[in-house]
């Protein structure tokens, strides 16, 4: 329900520390967000394995390996790139769930309920009013807050994402378009980070989702920012939440000091 746009402070930010970032659009959101909101409709039909295949020709077209992050459903799009070898380590913020994932707290519906609430919205681009955004993305801002958030980066979204994956997925025979290998051990390391506060993915989805890892030999961790919505990346302090993500990344790519190795005399 945002475009590239949302990343804007974070580009500046790990800009300056020297850092090249690529926020690459998916097909049909590399308009403003104004002309998105005029025309919906463009974005309407558009599909996850279109998105992943669109995003994993950016990540390839990089000389080296970069460090991939992804936001709420860009979650469960950098998880699936991992999965498909991608990367050289990923942090993904109060992720949508991957297939398999099966918790789905009460403010989870409460958030997703004004699209889910039209059956006809499977088949168009469906968005928030400035309240229902309020509840689902911003709810430890103020209304004024909270609008002035709304009015500079809401968009509608394809509304068959919410119905036909996350837990619906789950209902479905086989393998769906969102699963992914959880028990490879040759994939980038991975973090989960979840808002205390967020309402339309909870901590108890991120964590779950995360123990979904615990089988496989590669890196996964979790960590949780207390008191922080789901608009953790844009609202106060999110600078705390960009350093976290870096940092801890960088430190899974440098390269690992050798170990003394005791020598018999």
């Amino acid at each position: 329900w945002v475009t590239p746009r949302s990343w804007e402070n974070w580009v500046t930010h790990y800009e300056s520390k020297g850092y090249r970032v690529i926020t690459p659009a998916y097909p049909g959101f590399d308009i403003e967000v104004e002309a998105l909101r005029e025309n919906p409709d463009v974005i309407a039909n558009l599909t996850v394995p279109q998105t992943v295949d669109h995003v994993a020709s950016v990540v390839e077209s990089v000389p080296t390996a970069p460090i991939i992050m992804g936001h709420s459903f860009g979650g469960i799009l950098t998880q699936l790139l991992v999965a498909s070898g991608l990367g050289a380590a990923a942090v993904v913020i109060d992720s949508a769930p991957t297939e398999g994932v099966r918790t789905q707290p009460p403010s989870q519906i409460k958030s997703l309920l004004p699209i889910l609430s039209r059956f006809s919205n499977r088949h168009k681009a469906a968005g928030f009013t400035p309240k229902q955004w309020h509840y689902a993305f911003t709810n430890t801002l103020d209304e004024a807050e909270s609008q002035t958030v709304y009015d500079r980066y809401a968009i509608a979204a394809p509304g068959s994402w919410v119905f036909k994956y996350g837990v619906f997925a789950n209902l479905t025979p086989g393998h769906q378009e969102t699963w992914v290998d959880y028990a490879r051990d040759d994939r980038a390391p991975l973090l989960f980070i979840a808002g205390g506060a967020d309402h339309i993915m909870p901590p108890a989805v991120n964590k779950s989702n995360a123990r979904k890892y615990r089988k496989s030999k590669a890196i996964t961790d979790y960590h949780e920012f207390p008191g922080r919505s789901h608009w953790t990346c844009g609202e106060p302090g999110w600078e705390a939440v960009a350093d976290h993500a870096l940092d801890w990344a960088v430190a899974q790519t440098s390269p690992r000091e050798p170990k003394a190795v005791p020598q018999t005399p």
